[in-house]
């Protein structure tokens, strides 16, 4: 059977998250349902990342194996009428090898983080950013993201149902960046690893948030991430600022898509 890797784009507030779920929506079980109209013995779908509930995407990777073997060009347009009107897209597809995985084959996978700070309410991007009231500055914040660069043990920036075999990450880059917005700030938040822990990127920019609004000095994120304790961690801030933004491999499956 063919295997093909998806790169799909999609608004999480709708879904309970990627998994599929026997009573709830997921991103997975639509993309599932488009497959199965192409293919009614499709197996499940694999993904380089389980978004949680209300988590954006835009560029997860999922891979499939089909009976057909499809022009990738085509079983994305295929793809793409089947799942309206869910808020997904199929925005490139290719041909992989047999031994290619989502998931296992990934090298890296990168975060995007959008907040706001802005005190009138939010209408066009409502649920697709984090708003915060008061203003925040960037150099602190900036200051306490450089103590978590590297490689450490994340247990304070972990969920405590966290099923991961180790709480050792190595987080490649942590970047902020202010951009004007009307009435107010954005920050963006990128980050890069290999991997991450369960709420390791909600928890991280909540607690950054509070650096940021003057609550917390830069110094008390090292000595949050030394403690080693959920305790010591900053509020976890919302999923809806979040956007699972690239996920890379070598040969890169999509190049030239």
């Amino acid at each position: 059977m063919p295997r093909y890797a998806l790169k799909i784009e999609y608004d999480g507030t709708p879904f309970s998250g990627w998994q599929r779920q026997a009573d709830q929506p997921s991103v997975q079980g639509a993309l599932e349902a488009a497959l199965a109209r192409l293919d009614p013995d499709v197996p499940s779908i694999a993904a380089a990342g389980r978004t949680d509930a209300g988590v954006h995407a835009l560029g997860q990777v999922a891979h499939c194996d089909l009976a057909k073997d499809w022009a990738p060009f085509r079983l994305a347009q295929a793809l793409n009428h089947h799942l309206k009107p869910a808020p997904v897209a199929v925005v490139a597809c290719a041909r992989v090898p047999d031994d290619f995985h989502a998931r296992f084959s990934a090298l890296e996978r990168r975060y995007l983080f959008r907040l706001v700070a802005r005190r009138a309410p939010m209408t066009l991007e409502r649920g697709r950013v984090w708003q915060v009231a008061h203003p925040l500055d960037l150099a602190p914040m900036r200051a306490g993201a450089a103590h978590l660069v590297g490689r450490h043990d994340f247990t304070t920036f972990r969920a405590s149902l966290c099923q991961a075999k180790s709480p050792v990450k190595t987080l490649d880059a942590l970047e902020i960046e202010e951009l004007p917005y009307p009435g107010g700030q954005e920050f963006r938040f990128s980050l890069r690893a290999r991997s991450f822990l369960h709420n390791q990127v909600r928890s991280l920019v909540g607690t950054l948030e509070r650096v940021g609004a003057g609550a917390w000095p830069p110094d008390r994120v090292k000595t949050a991430l030394a403690a080693r304790d959920r305790a010591a961690c900053g509020p976890v801030c919302p999923p809806h600022g979040l956007y699972l933004s690239h996920v890379g491999y070598d040969p890169d499956p999509f190049a030239g898509a």
